[in-house]
């Protein structure tokens, strides 16, 4: 099918695309973006009309979040699509839901993604505190019960921590908050406490990777496991900085255990335009412009029409169907079954991961 011409049906895409953002994420989330809407046009666009992206990048900045949200909704666009850091998101969604533009967050996770219930934004990955509940109990299950943490501040950590604590009070176990000032203070501290789990709430790859390589050379921890739920090691700078160190570190995985049909032609194609497997984070930006263009196909590119659509969703993404609903502790519209593994890279080869959970 071939489009009619017209003016194009425009959509803000927000992606961490400099540093101190972590570009490896915001060039997957792009990637992913990207080659949904080029296939949305190749089937006919929005009722003839092109789909066109209008990226901007945030540069993990809230500033700048809420900056391109007030320039995009300057600009027209239907909607706002994206963004992989949580708290970043979370200026962007708060700032969406004051203008009255639709938002449709690709991957991030914190649970209060806005300040107040909206009907403006959805969601399409799971709620920080469903994830992590779920990597709690699996190091529960796994023996561990004096676990470590080395944060950095930040909303988005300490919801995680907060999260953690609660979840493994109840259940025998304590999060013991390090000191931080060198890699080899961790070491020290993680030694003094006789923690069995380490878990790296910090960003990627400072001071992450100096972490992973003191307590991986210290011989006093040599039992010690390495967490990682946030997902650092999931891209493949982790195993290129850190080689054979860096595997064995659990972490959360938006991914089923078997990709739908769509998700693996998908997957073949981003496999070839990124020159690399494409990670969780790329099928997520793919399913969102999958659901934002079947939205815009029914009620077209009104703001306030796509935003009622949310509950009406119903579509086939890449990891399984999609639709949204509402729970009162999430105050956005939530897809309240996306996938969720715990996954490692083995020790056997670093390209390759193991899957050790799935939910």
């Amino acid at each position: 099918m071939t489009l009619s011409g017209g003016s194009p049906v425009q959509l803000g895409a927000l992606a961490p695309l400099s540093q101190p953002g972590w570009v490896e994420a915001g060039e997957h989330l792009l990637a992913g973006l990207s080659l949904a809407v080029s296939e949305v046009n190749e089937a006919g666009g929005i009722s003839g009309r092109p789909l066109e992206l209008v990226v901007r990048d945030t540069a993990a900045d809230p500033e700048k979040a809420v900056a391109a949200v007030d320039e995009l909704a300057g600009l027209g666009v239907a909607a706002v699509v994206g963004e992989y850091h949580s708290v970043v998101a979370r200026a962007a969604a708060t700032r969406a839901d004051a203008l009255g533009v639709p938002f449709l967050c690709s991957s991030a996770v914190l649970d209060e993604l806005t300040e107040q219930p909206t009907d403006w934004v959805a969601r399409l990955c799971p709620p920080q505190s469903r994830g992590w509940q779920l990597y709690a109990d699996f190091l529960l299950k796994a023996g561990h019960t004096r676990i470590a943490v080395a944060a950095a501040p930040s909303i988005y950590w300490a919801a995680g921590i907060r999260i953690l604590r609660n979840y493994l009070a109840e259940r025998g176990g304590i999060i013991m908050e390090l000191d931080m000032l060198t890699p080899y203070a961790v070491c020290d501290e993680l030694a003094a406490n006789r923690a069995t789990a380490l878990l790296l709430l910090t960003g990627h790859p400072e001071p992450a990777v100096p972490i992973v390589q003191s307590v991986r050379r210290d011989a006093r921890l040599a039992g010690l496991l390495i967490g990682a739920p946030a997902g650092q090691p999931e891209f493949a700078e982790w195993a290129a900085l850190l080689g054979t160190d860096g595997t064995a570190v659990p972490f959360l995985r938006y991914l089923p255990e078997q990709l739908t049909p769509l998700g693996t032609r998908v997957e073949g194609a981003l496999s070839n335009n990124l020159g690399q497997a494409p990670s969780f984070v790329a099928f997520e930006g793919y399913d969102a412009i999958t659901v934002l263009a079947s939205v815009l196909r029914t009620h077209g590119p009104d703001r306030t029409r796509i935003a009622e659509s949310w509950p009406h969703v119903d579509v086939e993404g890449t990891r399984g169907r999609i639709h949204f609903t509402r729970t009162p502790e999430i105050p956005v519209w939530q897809w309240p079954s996306p996938p969720i593994q715990i996954t490692d890279r083995s020790p056997a080869d670093p390209a390759q991961f193991r899957t050790l959970h799935i939910s």
